[in-house]
């Protein structure tokens, strides 16, 4: 049920979330696809979430982890945190709480302290799902706004179709062939014409100057 409501949460907040309930298939999953941040509880079946995140750190995967777990001791917050976790929330939480600590994960592992995401004149918050040109509101959809965060987070590096989709689709989700090309047409509409780049063959950045 908490799995359930997280997902749900998180989804309604515009995060693209894939959810699995025991240990030894969230290792399979994190050996075959790149993931932003793991959600991590420790009482999983099959393995433990200790061991899956000692073993993912011995493997130095540097996937930020955040835990939630039922464990409130001191003792067991110090072995989740000595372990390799990013962050340490209790159940039960509040899913506002909890996106806000999704938001300041991601922060750190961008190399940000600021909350706010800028570029050229483009400024995207992550807390409000706002975005400005020069000061003045733009308009986008949910998938528009993913779509640019991740290009806006990584100014001047390509990313293909393929990882946009997975930026902005999960598992089991229908992508139609043209989603990202409608999205990246959309977004240049409403934030000019040369602010997305079209690498040929390659993919899509935003202009890095």
């Amino acid at each position: 049920m908490i799995g359930e409501a997280v997902r749900t949460g998180l989804k309604r907040q515009g995060y693209t979330v894939d959810w699995v309930q025991d240990g030894q298939a969230a290792r399979t999953a994190l050996r075959t696809e790149t993931f932003d941040l793991v959600l991590l509880d420790l009482g999983l079946p099959g393995v433990d979430g200790l061991t899956l995140l000692r073993g993912l750190r011995a493997a130095g995967e540097k996937v930020p982890v955040l835990i939630l777990t039922a464990r409130d001791s001191v003792d067991d917050r110090i072995k989740g945190l000595d372990a390799g976790a990013d962050d340490y929330l209790v159940k039960p939480f509040d899913l506002d709480e909890l996106a806000a600590r999704v938001r300041a994960v991601a922060r750190r592992q961008a190399g940000r302290a600021e909350p706010l995401v800028e570029h050229l004149g483009v400024a995207l918050d992550p807390a409000t799902r706002e975005v400005t040109l020069e000061g003045e509101p733009v308009a986008l959809s949910q998938r528009e706004f993913g779509l640019l965060q991740a290009l806006l987070e990584r100014p001047g590096q390509v990313l293909s179709r393929a990882q946009l989709e997975e930026r902005l689709y999960g598992w089991g989700e229908e992508v139609e062939s043209n989603a990202v090309e409608v999205h990246i047409h959309n977004l240049r509409k409403k934030l000019g014409a040369g602010y997305i780049q079209n690498v040929r063959g390659v993919g899509y950045r935003v202009k890095s100057a």
